[in-house]
């Protein structure tokens, strides 16, 4: 796949004009939406539930991108499909039986992805990785948005990359945090496919302009 992809992150926007900022996206040149469903047990942090992806759902004309931070994700499988998810992301870190949780998610219709949080070795994916249409390399520790990049991410995106290339899968490879245009190129440069941009595109002051700018710096 050629074409590197953009997803702002509706944990970002503002929540009291939110029908205002999906319609902004489906304006721009995004290519996602990236929804993250935080339950404040898994991380420090409660977002938005089913309800609001309902909502966002209905208005939506681009791809549907959940990504759950979430303790036992197994158990609502079936909702986020219902509710319109497209790609479902799982925490390596929340499933005992990573391989088991991925088929459930394929069987209910949707492409499985799985995170992993900035502690954690990309080579620990590599038995599944063929089964895996998705990684998210959070490069932030999650559950908060506007924090700082991790550096040794690069490190890790292009690890992830031979072993995807070894395994001759088809993942791509998304980068989820403290994502700008001082490093949006890199990341590309290193082997990233998607990048979620939160904070950066909600609280510039042109969001259309600055995804489009992020769309320029990766081509």
């Amino acid at each position: 796949m050629n074409s590197k992809l953009i997803a702002p992150s509706v944990l970002a926007a503002d929540f009291a004009n939110l029908q205002r900022d999906i319609e902004m996206i489906n304006q721009s040149e995004a290519d996602w939406f990236h929804i993250d469903i935080m339950d404040g047990v898994f991380v420090p942090n409660i977002s938005f539930g089913m309800p609001v992806l309902e909502a966002i759902n209905k208005h939506a004309k681009k791809t549907i991108d959940v990504h759950l931070m979430i303790v036992d994700p197994d158990r609502y499988i079936q909702t986020f499909k219902d509710l319109g998810a497209d790609i479902l992301t799982v925490h390596y870190e929340a499933c005992t039986h990573l391989h088991r949780s991925l088929q459930a998610i394929k069987s209910a219709g949707m492409k499985a992805g799985v995170a992993i949080n900035p502690h954690t070795n990309v080579a620990l994916l590599e038995d599944c990785i063929a089964d895996i249409d998705l990684v998210c390399i959070m490069s932030v520790n999650p559950g908060f948005g506007g924090q700082s990049f991790i550096e040794n991410t690069y490190k890790k995106v292009k690890q992830l990359k031979e072993i995807i290339t070894r395994n001759q899968a088809n993942t791509l490879i998304e980068i989820d945090g403290g994502v700008t245009n001082k490093n949006a190129k890199a990341l590309v440069d290193a082997g990233a496919d998607v990048l979620v941009a939160g904070s950066y595109v909600f609280k510039a002051k042109n969001p259309i302009e600055t995804i489009a700018d992020l769309k320029q710096i990766i081509k």
